[in-house]
């Protein structure tokens, strides 16, 4: 019999990242499954992936994760402000990594 899953894992990932991070979570024995998302501070498209874990195995998928879905600093463009012309100016903003939420499983069924 299988150990139950005690614990969901929400992840909120960058869609470009979502690919490799499901597959290596995949790869490692976690079952996995994804909702798209958007929003945040950019309102970009971002993927919720929604991980059960079972007992001790947190950690295994923190490193996926951290090792998966890097932050790297993108440049907007933003007017300068006080400018009478709208001039545009590069502002690097950090963008990427993985926000995680973990929840207690109080039941687990599979029907």
């Amino acid at each position: 019999m299988n150990e139950p899953i005690h614990l969901l894992m929400l992840a909120v990932v960058q869609d470009q990242d979502r690919d490799e991070a499901t597959r290596a979570l995949e790869e490692g024995g976690f079952p996995v499954v994804y909702l798209f998302s958007a929003g945040g501070f950019l309102g970009r498209r971002n993927a919720t992936l929604l991980i059960g874990l079972r007992q001790g195995r947190e950690e295994e998928v923190l490193n996926v994760l951290r090792d998966k879905c890097r932050e790297h600093i993108e440049y907007l463009t933003l007017p300068l402000e006080g400018s009478p012309l709208p001039m545009p100016t590069p502002v690097p903003v950090t963008v990427g990594g993985a926000t995680v939420f973990a929840l207690p499983v109080e039941q687990f069924e599979e029907i």
